[in-house]
């Protein structure tokens, strides 16, 4: 019991991190924030599909990511919401790697906008921002998501352990 707690909490810590790097090398970039952003970073939220630890692992990474990029306030907080909201839908629909990519797009299409507009009053509406943000979305949870799926099944015992045991 306390080694697959271990397990569970380091995953988490590994994926905060991972999330934290890749978002670092976005906005290195300028690529992790703005009206239209892909942070490859959005692509570990389908991490889910694999492990549960993927779930405070997204969240924790994308509010330190949040924080050590500079986000304004609002953005840490309701950034950090998306990408909770699309990971834990994630987790709901782990039974389906296809269905697993959604949730996050969907999250950050709806909260992301809001929060360019009113917390960096980026002047373009919120239609056409939740449609930049959607994009940039789909390009790093639809397409590098389904890519890690696909790399990561193989290996996924020997990288998740018996929760990465997932089939489809």
């Amino acid at each position: 019991m306390r080694n697959k707690k271990l397990l569970f909490l380091i995953q988490a810590a590994m994926i905060a991190a991972l999330y934290c790097v890749l978002t670092a090398i976005a906005a290195g970039f300028n690529l992790a924030s703005g009206a239209i952003q892909v942070r490859f970073s959005e692509a570990l939220c389908v991490l889910p599909f694999f492990t549960p630890a993927a779930v405070p692992g997204v969240i924790v990474g994308c509010f330190l990511s949040n924080i050590l990029t500079g986000c304004a306030l609002p953005d840490i907080i309701f950034g950090t919401l998306a990408t909770a909201i699309g990971a834990v839908l994630s987790y709901l629909l782990r039974k389906n790697r296809i269905l697993v990519t959604i949730p996050p797009v969907i999250s950050n299409m709806i909260i992301i906008p809001f929060v360019l507009r009113f917390a960096y009053g980026v002047p373009d509406g919120v239609p056409f921002l939740a449609l930049t943000v959607g994009a940039g979305e789909v390009i790093s949870c639809v397409v590098f998501g389904s890519i890690l799926i696909t790399a990561l099944m193989p290996v996924r015992n020997q990288v998740f352990g018996e929760a990465g045991q997932q089939t489809a």
